[in-house]
């Protein structure tokens, strides 16, 4: 009787109750199938914000919970993600993705909704850390930042008074944590009293072996729920017109710290983190990094020594292969790497691992390592397997042709024929010394993004002349980061965006800047005069900001 009344309409609030009421109870009825997918699909396609209507999520989540009960369980809940998607390659609905991340968010909340809640008897992930090795009053407790609006549910500290070896178990009927506490704990792991501040992300996860372990156990119907809307999230990750967006809503890391402490979850879910690590586009595969500097992202933890990793660096080394392939601040993502995952580089390399070989030489190359020992190590790394003693007697030679090409002499200015390619550019550059080039015209030439990585060899140029060629953000991101002495620059008639030319910002010695017929926009244009002090000439004609 009522499903007429909903063809154009939410239902409201109570009637949401009623609904999550018979899916619950009755979660077989036909009444699940024929009355409510309609009203489910009209939810999820023109829902704006489930934060002033959360019963509509509530109502969403327990029908989705309702299909996996039947008999095909997650089959039918496949076929209902398919209906939602659509045949074609593009979903129309651009409401749909946001809206089912935003159920599976609340959902896999919920499953470890009771762990968080049990504070008068679980340890704080704090508290776990430093190894639950001091009695310590209860304070104010820390806030779980969450992407999806919840209630605020935080973690209190347990007061623990003895240090003797034993065993503390919280059970509930959703959710059973069993932590064990040794006396062996390291000093240093035990923080005072007095220090109130948030430990950062991942230093809550990693538990010493010496502070014991901390393992979580949901109930049957916790698990059910976590292995469903889990499952969603793996379905969505699968379409490539949905991957991008959802691999921005999953870039905070939007979950509750218990869920990546619960080894079961972290599983399941690098499937997604995968997916993200094989899409070749950047604004798919960038999202596996932290949103900000000093956050962890999912690279951090799915990478040797993070909590998630379960594999041998497996993952760690796709997801380098692929950031490596588009991070334009290539010396700082290896100086990173240097600084926090040498070993692990090192060890897979050592494995024969081609990736991690060439991380190995371009840190030789562009002198990312500082201390002679540790160059020397990673030398004998390198030649300990083939590909590795490939790699490295490549880049002496390249050494040896960069220490001719830099040599002193050759002409100042050079100038390239119309219709010259990249091999061009390359054969002339590997022809003699051109350590005193300071003027380059590629103009009106075939040149693309991929003669950069020749021109930053030029010590001396100041002067470059790109108009009119296919040179594209790729390429102007790597010029950024090592010609800063370059003064003049043309990129006139160039397919550059703002994505490359922002990355300008960092060539403070440019004073002729001429971007005509681009794809300059206003604010980016706004930005560069802003970070770029000594700019006196630019020529912007015919863009945005003209």
């Amino acid at each position: 009787a009522i499903a007429p009344l909903l063809e154009n309409n939410h239902p409201p609030p109570d009637l949401c109750e009623f609904f999550c009421k018979h899916c619950r109870e009755r979660p077989r009825s036909m009444v699940v199938i024929e009355v409510f997918t309609p009203v489910v699909q009209r939810i999820l396609k023109h829902n704006m914000d489930f934060g002033k209507c959360p019963r509509l999520r509530l109502f969403t989540q327990e029908y989705i919970l309702a299909l996996n009960e039947l008999n095909a369980g997650m089959e039918v809940v496949k076929k209902f993600i398919q209906s939602m998607h659509g045949p074609t390659g593009h979903c129309p609905h651009p409401r749909v993705l946001p809206n089912l991340v935003a159920v599976c968010l609340a959902a896999i909340y919920s499953c470890y909704e009771e762990f968080i809640n049990s504070r008068d008897n679980s340890p704080s992930l704090k508290e776990i850390r430093n190894g639950c090795q001091q009695p310590c009053d209860r304070k104010p407790t820390l806030p779980l930042r969450l992407l999806h609006p919840s209630p605020d549910l935080v973690s209190q500290e347990a007061t623990l008074s003895e240090p003797r070896l034993k065993s503390v178990v919280v059970a509930s009927s959703e959710v059973h944590v069993e932590v064990e506490r040794t006396s062996t704990a390291k000093p240093a792991l035990t923080a005072s009293t007095g220090n109130d501040s948030e430990p950062n992300l991942i230093d809550c996860l990693m538990v010493s072996p010496a502070c014991g372990t901390m393992s979580i156990e949901l109930g049957p119907q916790a698990g059910r729920t976590l292995g469903c809307h889990v499952e969603i999230l793996k379905l969505l990750s699968d379409y490539d017109d949905w991957r991008p967006s959802l691999a921005s809503l999953l870039q905070p890391i939007p979950f509750p710290k218990e869920a990546l402490a619960h080894e079961k979850f972290t599983k399941e879910l690098k499937y997604v983190i995968q997916r993200f690590a094989e899409d070749p586009r950047q604004e798919v595969h960038s999202c596996l990094l932290s949103v900000r500097a000093g956050k962890d992202g999912w690279f951090q933890l799915y990478s040797p020594g993070g909590v998630a990793c379960d594999d041998d660096g497996e993952l760690f080394a796709s997801m380098v292969h692929i950031l490596m392939g588009s991070c334009y601040k290539t010396k700082k993502f290896l100086l990173s790497l240097a600084e926090n995952k040498l070993g692990p580089c090192m060890l897979l390399a050592l494995r024969g691992n081609q990736t991690m070989a060439e991380i190995l030489c371009l840190m030789l190359e562009y002198n990312i390592i500082d201390n002679n020992d540790t160059q020397l190590q990673i030398i004998s790394t390198l030649e300990s397997t083939d590909v590795g003693k490939r790699m490295y007697e490549q880049l002496c030679d390249r050494q040896r042709e960069l220490k001719e090409l830099q040599r002193k002499g050759g002409p100042t200015r050079l100038t390239l024929p119309s219709k010259s390619t990249d091999a061009d550019l390359a054969r002339l550059l590997s022809s003699g010394s051109f350590g005193n080039l300071e003027n380059l015209s590629l103009a009106f030439t075939n040149v693309t993004s991929a003669c950069a990585e020749h021109l930053i060899k030029l010590p001396s140029l100041k002067q470059l002349n790109l108009w009119s060629t296919q040179f594209g953000d790729a390429g102007l991101r790597l010029l950024s980061e090592h010609l800063t002495m370059l003064q003049v620059l043309n990129l006139c008639e160039t397919p550059v965006t703002d994505a490359g030319l922002l990355a300008l910002s960092s060539m403070k010695s440019l004073c002729s800047l001429n971007m005509n017929s681009t794809k300059l926009s206003a604010d980016t244009y706004e930005d560069l005069k802003a970070k770029l002090p000594n700019l006196k000439e630019v020529d912007v004609r015919y863009t945005e900001a003209w």
